[in-house]
């Protein structure tokens, strides 16, 4: 078990968190249910205490096997359940997407089904709706929150002007105030470290990170020396995920590789590691497709990073720079890492 003094506050609230969180991308797809049980066992045993999802993983399904896996278990007050709602899930209406009232009003209900739960602790924006204006938005978390459908309220993807806004809206009509925000974050895309970080830092916001290994980049698993490595599930899955994974990324990762070695560290450790110990995150999310990579993971809880590490790391891609592009997903992000 996890020693006390390794959690971390989440946010501005009396929570604490762990200093790594479990991501449920894979739950489903591919990750079959068994495995889905054992990873999270193997996660809770060992001190992770925040699991996070969405109601658009798998189309529900990854709502649908965590909130299984914790009735049956009992296992329900032992975690910090996070999950998210703005894509459509089923429904394809016009209305069924996006940050509107009557969107998270439905969504919510339907998430809290599907985790067999009556309260979700955190429950983010999964993108930001800038068609939406954000007082209707933080407005129906309120209403969630004093319904005791949720306890805590928090963001996605957002651009440091959205974190102020909302922070500063809140304060002045008195709504919910967001506890945390949830943004990609590794060592080929270091942007956030320029305005998103340091606005998150001044508004007590929790900041969780999404793929820290940079879909495997940072393993070593693209070598733009053999092409059939480039041929990953991600990669044919087009759009956004084989845009981010290009030769300049996948160079980088190599050289990433023998940065570790040099450090006598697996190259997922090293990079996971790195995440965790940057100024202003609270946790990276570790989405293991395995129970097996959860297991070569989970060391990282008890590591810390050095000033050679860092150094080495920040040679390799300096601070606030990008080879490779982990915001193309964001609606509000136009310029493109080339």
């Amino acid at each position: 078990m996890l020693d006390a003094s390794k959690y971390r506050r989440l946010g501005r609230t009396g929570l604490l968190v762990s200093p790594l969180a479990l991501g449920s991308d894979n739950f489903a797809n591919p990750t079959p249910v068994d495995e889905c049980v054992q990873i999270m066992g193997r996660a809770l045993d060992r001190g992770i205490n925040l699991i996070d999802t969405s109601n658009s993983y798998a189309a529900g399904q990854s709502e649908e096997i965590i909130g299984r896996y914790l009735q049956e278990t009992g296992r329900r007050d032992e975690v910090i359940l996070a999950t998210k709602a703005y894509y459509p899930t089923g429904k394809q209406g016009v209305n069924d997407r996006g940050t509107s009232r009557r969107h998270l009003m439905r969504a919510c209900e339907d998430s809290l089904t599907r985790l067999r739960t009556d309260y979700i602790d955190l429950y983010q924006t999964h993108r930001v709706c800038m068609e939406t204006p954000l007082e209707e938005t933080l407005g129906a978390l309120t209403d969630l929150q004093r319904q005791g459908k949720i306890r805590y309220a928090g963001s996605t993807t957002s651009p440091a002007w959205k974190i102020t806004e909302a922070s500063m809206l809140a304060e002045y009509r008195q709504l919910i105030r967001m506890v945390s925000e949830q943004t990609p974050y590794n060592l080929l895309d270091r942007r956030v470290e320029n305005e998103l970080l340091p606005a998150a830092t001044a508004a007590d916001l929790a900041v969780f990170t999404w793929s820290p290994l940079a879909m495997g980049m940072l393993t070593g698993r693209y070598d733009p020396q053999r092409p059939e490595t480039f041929r990953t599930p991600r990669f044919e899955r087009g759009g956004i995920y084989a845009e981010r994974i290009t030769a300049r990324a996948a160079e980088a990762g190599q050289e990433f590789v023998k940065l570790a070695a040099r450090f006598d560290l697996p190259p997922a450790q090293l990079a996971l590691l790195w995440v965790k110990d940057q100024p202003g995150v609270t946790a990276p999310l570790c989405g293991p497709r395995t129970a097996d990579q959860l297991d070569d993971l989970l060391p990282v809880i008890e590591m810390t990073l050095t000033e050679d590490m860092q150094a080495a790391c920040d040679q390799l891609v300096p601070p606030g720079c990008a080879i490779a592009d982990f915001l193309n997903s964001a609606p509000w992000m136009k310029g493109k890492v080339r």
